[in-house]
């Protein structure tokens, strides 16, 4: 067993970081096979013989392994390759160019995720150049189309090559990343990420010439209907990491946290919920705690003059865990009375279920651990994603996910406002925490 160099490590990593980001893979349409060629040559420098496996041409998923003894089941470490469109205008370096500036690797995927998937990628250099012996197999597997649909990388890859991404954890993001409140130092590890329910909410009325107002109106009657479903929030529901997360964050603040306690009393809760700012960390916890639907499309008609017959809605919910998409929709329903089924129909489009594993694991212990060691102020709270992630599909294959990559930030440093915006960017000390991090994560827990 080596020691690492550090500072080459994280020169490496900032290196291989700049590059992936050169590879453009805007999805649409993807063009993750060049990343994952890209990835293949590294492993392949240092004795692995990665495996490129393309769903269709240009969608390239890549996954390769550090054997174990095999004493212990695999652990899973996932990224996806493919980043969302960037309006390059709009940005002070290129979103493509991958430069260093200001301390930070700036580039489209720098947060979302390719800055995660150097950190796997160093993880499982490191394994091989120190050759840790280890109890568990870790796989690495970097997937394609995750910010679309997963269609061609993680849902795929489940269906067709499920024993090559078979493991009893997985690791991936959103979580580990430091959050200061008050002064203190926070890293949520995602443990739950709320399930997704896209709707169609559709109106139906009398068309005629838009000279002549009339009552029955398919415009008003969806916009009576829009208001109704997602105008109110739907009922407070306390899930187990939206407790242990608000009671972690309230014990460390001492007395300026009773009024984050008082959210999980449903007496106290409107009280509560009223005083914390309606912005950033007071959206993210009404979220954490309802299902939630939110209005993201409206069509009707295509003439000024013409009163439409028919008029829609696309309705984003989100479901916390404990629900499936009967009963969210036993709680939405009620809100459009009477009218459903009399001129307003609400359909589901695209539905996966929510995900909720426990913190009392080895793997969180494990992280825990290292983030207390490197980071001796660190408090470790689970955390719940109100998005989504691949999780949902590996954890198909029986696999408890946790969202897990670390970064300390600076106070002022941006992260969640980065994320699909512009000037994406990953500082490069903050990279470095958790190239290191993460690596003694997985290789003592393997070990273990």
């Amino acid at each position: 067993m080596t020691t690492p160099d550090w500072d080459a490590v994280h020169d490496e990593a900032v290196r291989h970081l700049q590059a992936l980001l050169r590879i453009d893979t805007t999805n649409p349409p993807g063009n993750e096979t060049a990343a994952a060629r890209y990835l293949d040559g590294v492993l392949r420098a240092e004795g692995y013989t990665p495996a490129i496996l393309e769903a269709e041409p240009g969608r390239g998923n890549l996954i390769a392994r550090y054997e174990g003894d095999k004493s212990s089941p695999p652990l899973l470490l996932y990224a996806h390759t493919d980043v969302v469109p960037a309006e390059s205008d709009k940005w002070t370096h290129p979103p493509f160019g991958g430069d260093v500036a200001e301390g930070s690797v700036w580039g489209r995927g720098a947060l979302d995720m390719k800055g995660m998937l150097v950190m796997e990628l160093m993880t499982m250099l490191l394994l091989k150049r120190c050759g840790d012996a280890l109890r568990r197999d870790v796989i690495f597997a970097a997937t394609a189309d995750e910010e679309i649909d997963s269609d061609a990388g993680a849902a795929w890859l489940v269906q067709h090559y499920p024993d090559l991404v078979r493991a009893e954890y997985g690791i991936s993001e959103f979580g580990g990343y430091s959050m200061h409140l008050e002064g203190r130092r926070f890293y949520p590890v995602m443990t739950a990420e709320k399930g997704v329910c896209w709707l169609t909410l559709r109106a139906w009325g009398r068309p005629g010439h838009g000279s002549v107002p009339q009552a029955d109106n398919a415009v008003l009657r969806l916009a009576r209907a829009v208001e109704r479903a997602a105008g109110r929030s739907l009922p407070l529901h306390i899930t187990p990491t939206a407790a242990a997360f608000i009671r972690g964050v309230a014990d460390a603040l001492g007395v300026r946290g009773l009024g984050l306690r008082a959210l999980l009393n449903p007496v106290t809760h409107p009280f509560a919920a009223a005083r914390v700012p309606g912005d950033g960390i007071g959206d993210s916890l009404h979220a954490t705690l309802h299902n939630t639907v939110s209005p993201t499309r409206l069509t009707a008609g295509r003439l000024t003059n013409v009163i439409p017959s028919e008029a829609t809605a696309a309705l984003d919910g989100r479901l916390l865990p404990g629900f499936d998409q009967e009963s969210f929709l036993a709680e939405l329903r009620p809100r459009l009375g009477r009218d459903l089924g009399r001129g307003i129909e609400i359909e589901v489009e695209h539905y996966s279920p929510p995900l909720e594993v426990p913190s009392d694991t080895p793997l969180f212990r494990a992280i825990e651990t290292q983030l207390r060691r490197h980071d001796p102020d660190a408090i470790v709270v689970p955390y719940m994603l109100n998005g989504a992630t691949d999780a949902k599909l590996f954890s198909q294959l029986g696999m408890q996910c946790y969202g897990f990559s670390p970064l300390r930030l600076r106070p002022e440093e941006p992260f969640d406002h980065l994320i699909h915006a512009h000037d994406e960017r990953v500082g490069t000390d903050a990279l470095a925490f958790g190239v290191k991090v993460l690596y003694e994560t997985v290789r003592n827990f393997c070990q273990a």
